[in-house]
């Protein structure tokens, strides 16, 4: 789950979840109270992730930092199932939507909402407190109060959700081979 890799080694944050069957590669700084899914893929190999507290990356997201470069990702992020990041910048209070691609070194602006299966394209900036949806990701509208109020909900269950794995752990069953009382 964690490797150290060419004399980089990821460094993980008190109250940090990271699932056992998630990939943590080289140079990757998580910080506190973060929830990393099961099946994610984080590369630090030659360039540098940075993950602010309190974010999710939930389960099945590959994030890539470019060569001899950073993919920076905020506090209180919320980093929806199988998106892929290759970006620069993830500023603060960011929801990436399921299936969203990041290309390589684009931005998005705190507060913003990239929705589900958008493609934000290489080197493209979103800027902060918007909405952007589509292929490639164009501004529909202003983020509300209401979306904002909800993702911070959203948000906090993962991070509660980080805690209890990291308190009471997960306790493997291995399946019983062969039929069960029921079925004979």
């Amino acid at each position: 789950m964690l490797y150290r890799f060419d004399g980089r080694q990821p460094v993980v944050g008190t109250g940090t979840y990271v699932s056992e069957t998630a990939s943590v590669v080289g140079d990757v700084r998580i910080g506190s109270n973060c929830y990393i899914g099961h099946a994610v893929i984080l590369r630090g190999d030659y360039g540098t992730i940075e993950i602010g507290n309190g974010t999710a990356v939930e389960e099945g997201v590959i994030i890539h930092a470019p060569p001899q470069d950073f993919c920076s990702i905020g506090h209180g992020v919320v980093i929806g199932h199988g998106a892929i990041i290759h970006a620069k910048l993830i500023g603060d209070s960011v929801t990436i939507g399921m299936g969203a691609v990041l290309s390589i070194r684009s931005e998005v602006a705190r507060g913003s909402i990239v929705a589900e299966g958008a493609i934000v394209k290489h080197e493209q900036k979103i800027p902060e407190s918007v909405m952007v949806a589509g292929n490639p990701a164009k501004r529909i509208r202003e983020v509300s109060q209401k979306e904002r109020d909800y993702w911070d909900w959203a948000r906090q269950l993962y991070v509660d959700l980080a805690g209890k794995y990291c308190t009471i752990g997960m306790e493997r069953i291995d399946p019983v081979v062969g039929c069960s009382e029921s079925s004979r």
